[in-house]
C-alpha cells in the first residue's frame, strides 16, 4: 500500500504549467542537515541537530518536506516527546493571489500552522497565526546554494514586536 500511495504522491519536478513560478522553493528540493536552536521561555537554549528533507508532489503542483528535531541519528528512547519534532509541511502555490499556501502540522506534539508565503527582498517569508491567535513568523535567509538560515517568531503584541523562538542553520546533504 505505502509504495503506491508514493508513487502517485511525489513527482519528478514542477508541473511544467507552474514550473516558473515554483521557484520560491524549489532550491530547497533535496536533503539538508540542521543546526537547530531553541530559545525557550525562561531565556535558556537547547541546540541540537535535526534534518529536513523536501519534495515534489501533487504532479509537481506542490512542495512537502518532512523536518525531524533531534535527527533521526540523535534521539533518544524515552527522550521528553514535547522536546522532539516530527513534522510535515505542504507548499502550494495559489496563482490567483500570486503566494503560497502553507499547511504545518507535527502529530506528535499537536501543533498546526496555516501561513502565507511570499518573497520578502532576499528572504522568503512566512506569516500566520499560533494555536493562541498571535502572530507568527517563519523565515528563510542568508540563502545560498549549500546553506540558508530559517527563523521562528511570535509576537505577543499584534506584530509590533517579534521573539525568537528558533532558528535552524541549515547545510545541503547528499543523504541524511
Amino acid at each position: 500500500m505505502q509504495d503506491a500511495l508514493t508513487r502517485v504522491l511525489h513527482a519528478a519536478g514542477p508541473a511544467p504549467d507552474l514550473a516558473e513560478r515554483m521557484g520560491l522553493y524549489a532550491w530547497l528540493i533535496g536533503s539538508w542537515e540542521l543546526d537547530v536552536i531553541g530559545y525557550l521561555d525562561d531565556g535558556t537554549e537547547r541546540r541540537r541537530p535535526g534534518e529536513w528533507h523536501f519534495g515534489w508532489v501533487l504532479e509537481g503542483r506542490a512542495i512537502q518536506d518532512v523536518w525531524i528535531v533531534p535527527a533521526r541519528r540523535a534521539r533518544q528512547p524515552g527522550a521528553d516527546r514535547a522536546a522532539q519534532f516530527w513534522g510535515m509541511t505542504l507548499r502550494v502555490y495559489d496563482p490567483r493571489t500570486d503566494t503560497w499556501r502553507i499547511a504545518w502540522s507535527d502529530p506528535a506534539s499537536q501543533t498546526y500552522a496555516t501561513m502565507i508565503g511570499r518573497r520578502a527582498g532576499e528572504d522568503i517569508v512566512q506569516d500566520g497565526r499560533d494555536a493562541d491567535g498571535n502572530p507568527v513568523r517563519w523565515s528563510f535567509s542568508e540563502i545560498a546554494p549549500a546553506s540558508f538560515r530559517w527563523r521562528g517568531e511570535v509576537s505577543k503584541d499584534g506584530g509590533a514586536t517579534w521573539r525568537l523562538r528558533s532558528e535552524f542553520f541549515a547545510r545541503r546533504a547528499d543523504a541524511v
